[in-house]
């Protein structure tokens, strides 16, 4: 098992900054992938980007590349999502993931565990 929870979510305008964070426990990280996801209101849940925890090989969906950054502490088991030039659109809850094999994913579906989300509400 391994236990995800979340935190750095809140209110920001357009145009600013957030770190997202996510602490793990329960079991070392080596060959599993870690992932950000997002749902905002009356729509699925969305792949924001991950990481191959041991490669440090990171992938981005075409919506955030360019403004969001992932980045590790392996010593610390924590996982990040730097968010820079936040738009309204970026408003949803917004949940860490993590699953078996080092590849990561787009679709939720295959991850099998969860942190419990933080929300991120971006103003215009």
């Amino acid at each position: 098992q391994v236990q995800l929870v979340e935190s750095g979510g809140g209110l920001v305008q357009a145009g600013g900054s957030l770190r997202l964070s996510c602490a793990a426990s329960g079991r070392p990280l080596n060959n599993y992938a870690m992932a950000w996801f997002r749902q905002a209101p009356g729509k699925e849940r969305e792949f924001v980007g991950g990481v191959d925890w041991s490669a440090g090989w990171t992938y981005y969906s075409d919506s955030v590349k360019g403004r969001f950054l992932i980045s590790r502490n392996n010593a610390k088991y924590t996982l990040y999502l730097q968010m820079n030039s936040l738009k309204p659109e970026d408003t949803a809850v917004y949940y860490c993931a993590a699953k078996g094999g080092p590849q990561v994913h787009f679709s939720y579906r295959v991850y099998d565990f969860w942190g419990q989300g933080t929300q991120v509400t971006v103003s215009s």
